[in-house]
């Protein structure tokens, strides 16, 4: 399929751990809410680095400071009867300042802290089993 006949979405996430924890947001928009780390679409005229900053503080009241590059998941799918190309770049990161917040009127609902342990029963994203567990 060449290049044209699909769409494209950039996306910057993030994994942020505290001794045993992860931080997990709620996403919202499934049928069945699944775990994903805090992340999202990376804005036209910022830098993939500005955008894992601004969507933790978005969807988890962090601020954060981005401490190594993880990977890339390329994730193929169909929106809007369209075929997708979803690539996330995720990034390690650590907490420098805020205070945990749920998102308001976003894709997430809630953040939490997650023991480390439980992360492969929950219902979670592919990204989450790739890079947490």
């Amino acid at each position: 399929m060449d290049f044209s006949e699909y769409d494209a979405r950039l996306a910057a996430y993030a994994v942020i751990e505290r001794e045993d924890h992860v931080l997990l947001a709620l996403w919202n928009e499934p049928a069945e809410p699944l775990w994903t780390l805090p992340g999202g679409g990376v804005g036209r005229h910022e830098t993939v680095e500005e955008a894992a900053v601004r969507e933790v503080r978005e969807e988890t009241g962090y601020d954060v400071e981005l401490t190594g590059l993880l990977g890339v998941n390329t994730v193929a799918l169909e929106r809007a009867g369209r075929p997708l190309r979803h690539v996330q770049v995720v990034f390690s990161a650590r907490v420098v300042g805020g205070v945990l917040t749920a998102e308001v009127d976003g894709s997430t609902d809630e953040a939490r802290w997650i023991p480390r342990a439980e992360v492969p029963g929950l219902p979670r994203v592919v990204q989450v089993a790739k890079f947490v567990g």
